[in-house]
């Protein structure tokens, strides 16, 4: 144990440790980061200084910067796959040296989640049928249910394509399974099943929904699933979760999580960065983790700790007692609220209070996943007891239990709530009663938008009136009473304005507690008993966060009745939430746009901005699963559910809320009887088997992956080229041009597009002369293993204002030939005449989501420096990465107040001897003269920047 280890360098301080006052006041996720400094201490990444700022937290809160080396490394499968194959790439690099790529492993231990995105190609009882990447015959040939072929386009004895959407004339038939594209899976053979058109759905059996969605997902990804089947055999302390197993979120809270670690003759606390906003749901159980970018992750993979600034951090006090009828949905909003309110951003919160007690382990990890829509860093419950109760019930190893425990009490990394002596100092405190929660939805734009369910009617009227804004619609009153008639399925609907059109349970993050999932159930169960029924238009779906919420949704038996309302299982992973949800039926889209209509989604996640599920459902409303299926339901939310019916049953009577909503009383006993280490043990056995398609998954056995020169989703980057076995003095910046001249606040998605290829953009072309077709593009962040198709998607934002050219768009201006080109045109030409290129910015260059690529593309485009006002944080940390120069104007100037033009030749005199925060002279071939400070904060970014990013960095650092 750490405890016990005196000839470390820091032994005189761990030995006399539970009697430092400092530690005894400091809050418990402090004395995490404290554990990992002292452990850590190198005298080079990490220094002594780091210790002292930590242990003197109050006054060096918002002022030090410390390094922090996590326990472990979170990757989800698209930002896994450019961290992997950067590492395959220096493979490469060093088997060209003659040194053995067996050594080219993460430093750090790493766990890859491959399932993390699904594509809802299914939903209910029907298939939407996009093009295969793998078959670009699709839909050539048919086949009718007999066997017969049919052209396309011609008609079969099944259901027939209207063809009514532009560009699409129709004639899409059924086929049978057998018949499916190249590389689909052989297990699932079902006869007539429809093939469908990419624009309409066709109706499919009940049973084949999740699997169908899954061997879709299977077919659509196989490139990118063979490289990672590789990179489990190949690649030394990495862990690579197969596909069909779990979401990263669910897998990180059930089965990577140790709240103890153990290695290299150390017990310490378990502590975690993953490449995903919601990694910080793991602070529910006592683990210290928070979300970070690509390059950031790649960097703590390969042996660099994290750079902080030594957060604030807030007290959360929680009093009061729960009301029965409240979900931890209903807290978790009701906190989001409380706390956004409290303007807590960037900060650390850690709970405490009698309240907390209350919380069982589900209840907060719910809690601390909505972290990113609250803008703290991280939402932090220490361990006690009911942690504790949590682990005996899903652990199989009681030794290490008891371990854990004895670890925790030495070194005062466990909370007792019954001894106030035990309370920290924090920055500052915010009380909550418990009490004061009601059952909430929120929206209908915003999750920070609460609505108690009581004034849902009202509240909705009055978005209807208010003006086009952050809640308002501005529907006139002379029509908001409209209500327009429909067809669906030979029967005629009434659609108004508040009607529910997609009801989607979804248990990943906000709702991953066993007792909100099992209450929906519980509803339905009742619902269907009640006679009641959800209308066959409305979109409805279920996707579970893992197997073990489908394992105890059966087991409990309420999972057929939750089947019977419309809520299919239809796969796992991020579905609904980010769009992902099925084309909505043609008559109710139709009907929606002919009133101009209000209509509405509602689901149990935790994103819901306007048009971010379906463009024309303009109202979206988060909300626990029970309450999903209530709204189903009722189909509609202007609706008051406290005294208006539900619905009417069979006998023509009304049936309420309140008379099939399951009790607090009867969710916990289901819980009790369901959720148990069976379940997790189960987990843990197919941890163990994997999916049959990736155990037959073919993939090399060498140490080198074998690049497919045809691929267009993996290719060997040239961040390696030329590597030499010495890294270069710094070399002076001498007759760059601007590649571009900015304003302020340029996010990551100008530098970096994450979503679809222009069909007239760099990438674009390039894709094509693969013999691509534009259906086939897909998007950059599903080729962020390519580096020719990122580079090219760089700076290819259609927002991008450049004031080389005067207007919006990818494009920019070749100074010494005068052409306006596409942005990565310009780039080739300057880089084949050897001319270095800088960028000229604003102010907060780099805001917005932390994306690797929007260091990476500029690196390879040639770009040596960006000199702006002032850079987002992360951002400057990845630029500085890859070997990029963050350089800040002086305080007061700018590049209008030093009348530059952007057309001047600059040339930025570095010195050999380069330090942190060092003044450089920048010279232009107008005359002009000006200083600027070099952001390189410390001796570890110097070394970064002489070698030409990390990557080179740790490259080189392997050659003899």
């Amino acid at each position: 144990s750490l405890l016990f280890c005196t000839e470390h360098p820091f032994g005189h301080l761990i030995d006399t440790l539970q009697s430092l006052s400092p530690l005894e006041k400091l809050p418990f996720c402090m004395r995490v980061l404290l554990e990992s400094t002292i452990r850590k201490c190198d005298g080079f990444y990490i220094k002594t200084d780091d210790v002292s700022s930590i242990l003197d937290w109050q006054k060096q809160q918002n002022q030090a910067e410390v390094a922090f080396s996590p326990a472990r490394v979170l990757l989800q499968d698209f930002t896994g796959i450019p961290a992997m194959v950067d590492l395959a790439a220096m493979r490469d690099a060093l088997a060209k040296q003659g040194v053995d790529p067996n050594l080219v492993n993460p430093r750090c231990p790493t766990d890859l989640i491959v399932d993390h995105s699904l594509q809802i190609d299914y939903s209910k009882c029907a298939i939407q049928s996009p093009p295969s990447p793998m078959d670009e015959s699709h839909g050539a040939t048919t086949r009718s249910p007999a066997g017969r072929p049919s052209p396309r386009g011609s008609s079969s004895s099944g259901s027939h394509c209207s063809g009514q959407r532009p560009g699409h004339r129709g004639g899409c038939s059924k086929v049978s399974c057998s018949d499916a594209p190249s590389g689909r899976s052989a297990a699932v053979q079902i006869e007539n099943t429809p093939l469908l058109c990419p624009f309409h759905l066709q109706p499919v059996s009940e049973p084949e929904t999740m699997i169908r969605n899954q061997e879709m997902e299977l077919i659509r990804n196989k490139e990118r699933l063979q490289f990672f089947k590789w990179c489990s055999k190949a690649f030394k302390n990495i862990n690579v979760v197969p596909p069909d197993i779990n979401t990263v979120h669910q897998l990180n809270l059930e089965y990577l999580c140790q709240v103890v670690q153990e290695g290299e003759g150390f017990i310490y606390p378990d502590s975690v960065v993953g490449t995903d906003s919601h990694t910080t749901m793991i602070n529910g159980l006592g683990i210290l983790g928070w979300g970070v970018g690509g390059i950031e992750s790649e960097a703590v993979m390969l042996g660099q700790p994290v750079s902080l600034t030594l957060p604030q951090v807030v007290g959360c006090k929680l009093v009061g007692t729960i009301s029965p009828l409240a979900t931890s949905i209903d807290i978790v909003l009701g906190i989001t609220k409380h706390l956004r309110q409290a303007g807590i951003g960037g900060k650390f919160v850690e709970f405490f209070g009698p309240g907390v007690q209350q919380l069982s382990a589900p209840d907060r990890t719910t809690i601390a996943n909505m972290c990113p829509e609250y803008n703290a860093t991280v939402s932090f419950f220490p361990v006690d007891d009911i942690t504790l109760q949590h682990f005996k019930h899903t652990s199989t190893d009681h030794t290490k239990l008891v371990v854990l425990e004895d670890y925790l009490k030495a070194i005062k990394l466990f909370r007792s709530y019954s001894d106030q002596s035990e309370e920290p100092q924090y920055s500052e405190v915010i009380e909550m009663n418990l009490s004061s929660i009601v059952p909430h939805v929120s929206g209908p734009k915003r999750p920070q938008d609460r609505v108690a369910v009581t004034c849902m009617k009202e509240d909705f009227i009055n978005c209807l009136n208010e003006k086009v804004g952050f809640k308002g619609f501005h529907i006139s009153k002379e029509k908001q009473a409209t209500q327009v008639p429909f067809l669906h399925e030979g029967a005629e609907y009434n659609l108004a304005h508040g009607s529910v059109v997609i009801a989607a349970v979804i248990s990943c993050t906000n709702n991953c507690n066993p007792s909100v999932m099992l209450a929906a159930g519980l509803l339905a169960k009742k619902a269907i008993e009640a006679g009641l029924k959800v209308k066959p238009y409305i979109r409805t779906s279920l996707v579970p966060g893992s197997g073990i919420v489908t394992h105890y949704l059966n087991t409990s038996g309420v999972l057929p009745y939750l089947r019977k309302l419309g809520f299919e299982v239809v796969g796992y992973g991020c579905a609904t939430c980010v769009g992902n949800t099925a084309p909505l039926p043609e008559s109710v889209v139709d009907a929606i746009k002919q009133g101009d209509l209000v209509a509405c989604g509602v689901l149990s996640g935790n994103r819901h901005l306007e048009g971010r599920l379906c463009d024309c459902v303009r109202a979206n409303y988060l909300a626990s699963p029970p309450l999903v299926v209530a709204y189903a339901i009722a189909g509609t939310v202007s609706i008051n559910l406290e005294t208006e019916p539900l619905g009417v049953n069979s006998e023509g009577k009304d049936v309420y809320l309140r008379d099939i909503w399951p009790s607090k009383e009867e969710v916990n006993h289901t819980e009790e009887n369901i959720v148990i280490a069976s379940m997790f043990k189960e987990l843990r056995s197919r941890m163990e088997k994997g999916s049959s398609f990736w155990n037959s998954l073919e993939s090399a056995e060498s140490a080198l992956f074998p690049w497919d020169p045809k691929s267009t989703y993996i290719r060997c980057p040239s961040f390696f080229n030329k590597l030499s076995k010495e890294a270069c003095t710094p070399q002076s910046i001498e007759g760059a041009y601007p590649l571009l001249f900015l304003g302020d606040k340029v996010t990551t998605d100008h530098i970096s597009p994450a979503g679809s290829i222009a069909r007239v953009s760099a990438a674009a072309k390039y894709l094509q002369s693969k013999r691509l077709t534009p259906r086939e593009f897909n998007s950059y962040g599903a080729r962020r293993g390519n580096d020719a198709v990122m580079t090219r998607g760089t700076f290819a934002s259609i927002k991008l204002q450049n004031r080389l050219i005067g207007k919006t768009g990818p494009r920019t201006l070749h100074i010494p030939s005068g052409q306006t080109l596409d942005v990565f045109e310009a780039a080739e030409r300057y880089q084949r005449d050897g001319v270095p290129l800088i960028i000229l910015a604003g102010k907060e260059y780099g805001s917005g989501s932390s994306r690797d690529w929007a260091a990476k593309g500029p690196y390879l485009m040639g770009v040596r420096a960006v000199i702006a006002e002032s850079f987002e944080k992360i951002h400057r940390n990845h630029l500085v990465g890859m070997g990029i120069a963050p350089l800040q104007f002086l305080s007061g100037q700018n590049a209008d107040s030093l009348e530059l033009c952007g057309k001047e030749r600059f040339t930025i005199n570095i010195p050999q001897e380069l330090t942190p925060r060092q003044q450089l002279v920048v010279q232009t071939s107008t005359g002009k003269s000006f200083s600027v400070t070099a952001l390189f904060e410390n001796d570890m970014d110097v070394a970064f920047f002489r070698h030409g990013g990390i990557l080179k960095y740790v490259a080189r650092s392997l050659l003899p």
